[in-house]
């Protein structure tokens, strides 16, 4: 993991992915105490593990179609569409359909990066 943290310019290409679980790599981008910004490409049949964090979390659909559960509601997302998860409230996703969810977490995930 590599720390771009407060970096005012980060080129995609300077950023490096990482394993988020089996069929998932996640990309972190720019970030700052207050704001990080995260990409996920999913393939289909991915599944991000029903989990929960002190973090509140805006997902934008950038591609892709998915399962989404925030807390015990399901619903079918798709491009274009967003999602709130405040903090502690269980959420995850499966898959249908290849895609891209950006990811914005306030405050950042520590757990994400090395700083």
């Amino acid at each position: 993991m590599i720390s771009h943290k407060n970096e005012r310019w980060l080129p995609y290409g300077e950023t490096e992915s990482e394993s988020g679980g089996e069929g998932i790599e996640r990309r972190v981008l720019a970030y700052s105490d207050d704001l990080m910004l995260v990409e996920n490409r999913f393939q289909k049949g991915a599944v991000g593990k029903l989990h929960h964090h002190p973090h509140t979390q805006i997902s934008y659909i950038k591609s892709g179609s998915f399962e989404f559960t925030i807390g015990g509601e399901k619903r079918i997302v798709r491009e274009g569409d967003t999602l709130l998860k405040t903090e502690g409230v269980e959420h995850g996703c499966v898959c249908l359909e290849e895609g891209i969810v950006l990811d914005a977490f306030s405050p950042y995930r520590r757990d994400f990066v090395s700083d």
